[in-house]
């Protein structure tokens, strides 16, 4: 029996992101005039994606959400080469050339299979480890519209695994958890969470390789 509510992960599920470090290198030639090695910029991006994925449920609300990519900026700075320019860039301008390297798309199947569960009568919630801004991502990605409601780790407070953020999804669809199903890449965060929700879990996993036993696993969102 197909699911009255479909609940979606967002990065890796819905959204994909660009390579920031080409990105990165020519924000910072065109805004400071600082050239810097493709290896320099994958290195500050991951200081600063490690130190995002530690800290994204503080960025609580829009003035935790700005503190928090002042922070971030920070944690870029450390990964770049230590000298006087890159000290000498400001941290707001340097948060405005980060924000400007970070660029999430759409996979191709997600408005296809959006369309399908409105369509369906499915009601359709976004489910996610992420700080309030995914709400405005979406809407300027223009997937909002066709979702019933976005759900945050940052504005729940809890982050997958817990139960606590798939009860809150499912309050916000208006359905009990055996008729919700959740997608979602992550064995741990995803399938563990829905599950100990009382929620169907389904992996995705877009390379075409097999999931683990007992694990339904996808390619696309087209077979949901």
């Amino acid at each position: 029996m197909t699911a009255s509510a479909l609940l979606l992960d967002a990065m890796g599920t819905l959204l994909e992101l660009k390579p920031p470090a080409p990105r990165l290198r020519t924000e910072l030639r065109e805004r400071f005039g600082l050239q810097i090695t493709e290896t320099d910029a994958q290195r500050a991006i991951a200081s600063e994606i490690a130190y995002y994925r530690a800290h994204l449920d503080e960025g609580r609300d829009p003035a935790a959400l700005a503190a928090l990519r002042s922070r971030c900026a920070e944690a870029l700075r450390e990964g770049l080469p230590h000298d006087d320019r890159v000290a000498a860039i400001d941290n707001g301008a340097l948060t405005e050339a980060l924000l400007a390297s970070v660029r999430f798309e759409p996979f191709a199947d997600v408005r296809p299979a959006l369309e399908a569960a409105r369509a369906a009568g499915r009601r359709t919630v976004v489910v996610s480890n992420w700080d309030v801004s995914l709400d405005e991502a979406l809407h300027r990605l223009g997937l909002a519209p066709m979702l019933d409601g976005v759900v945050t780790s940052a504005a729940v407070g809890a982050s997958k695994p817990s139960p606590e953020i798939f009860e809150r999804a499912l309050t916000v669809a208006g359905v009990a958890a055996h008729q919700a199903t959740h997608v979602g890449d992550s064995v741990s965060e995803d399938i563990a969470g829905a599950r100990a929700a009382g929620i169907e879990a389904v992996l995705i996993k877009r390379d075409g390789t097999p999931g683990p036993p007992g694990v339904r696993t996808i390619a696309t969102l087209a077979a949901v």
